[in-house]
């Protein structure tokens, strides 16, 4: 179990949704949030219905000067919680540049730019704990996911990366891989999504995970083995299983 207690911990995507159903539970655990997403007034919403302090930073990932200019303003951290993201349903057969561009840039190049800006202070001081959010999506290529699926696994890889890297740093990362969670982007969605999940008990799984000093959790447990299994299928059996 971590203490939370005072920590400062920074969450990325926190307006709406799993973020701020996941601010929810490490408030209630005392940790003190540092709230950022593009939309203002729902961070300051969200802050207002915390049980405890937060404060609240807009920021655009896709923005690098913004987001070292943000993470030197923030100073010491003792976490970051990585959670943004954008999704639009595209086959490859309808593709949509500046869609598959913005997934893309925020959903990969973010999590580039966000782990640029605070790994080397939690680096030099030898202590911290990073967050980041994957997808069962980026276990491999999937149809109708241009530009989400393969920005999921390019973030996946990264914190595979930072993982292998950092142990022994006193740095933390952590990966989580949600699977479908009732929100704005999944409204989107026009086919059946099985063993979704509201935001609130998604949270306590994520959250769970936090506390535990595992790298990986990937979640529903179930619909994730089909996910993870399918890395060991040969390819003319898994295109004809997933398309």
């Amino acid at each position: 179990m971590r203490e939370w207690h005072n920590k400062r911990y920074w969450i990325v995507g926190a307006s709406e949704g799993l973020g701020a159903a996941l601010a929810h539970e490490m408030s209630a655990a005392g940790a003190h949030l540092i709230l950022s997403a593009r939309n203002r007034k729902k961070l300051e919403d969200l802050a207002q219905t915390l049980p405890g302090t937060a404060e609240v930073i807009p920021l655009d990932l896709a923005d690098g000067a913004a987001v070292r200019a943000v993470a030197a303003e923030i100073g010491l951290l003792d976490g970051v919680v990585h959670m943004a993201g954008v999704y639009w349903p595209m086959p490859a057969t309808q593709w949509n540049a500046d869609d598959a561009e913005a997934m893309a840039d925020i959903n990969f190049m973010g999590a580039i730019r966000l782990m640029g800006a605070i790994t080397p202070d939690m680096v030099a001081r030898g202590r911290g704990h990073i967050v980041i959010t994957g997808s069962l999506s980026g276990f491999r290529g999937l149809p109708g996911a241009i530009g989400y699926a393969a920005s999921k696994a390019g973030t996946m890889v990264l914190a595979e990366s930072m993982h292998a890297d950092l142990r022994g740093t006193g740095v933390d990362v952590q990966l989580i891989n949600p699977g479908f969670i009732r929100t704005r982007l999944t409204d989107k969605n026009d086919f059946s999504m099985p063993f979704i999940l509201d935001p609130e008990p998604a949270a306590k799984i994520y959250f769970r995970h936090m506390n535990t000093r595992k790298f990986q959790r990937s979640f529903p447990r179930l619909f994730s083995w089909f996910f993870r299994g399918g890395l060991f299928l040969p390819d003319w059996l898994y295109y004809r299983i997933f398309s």
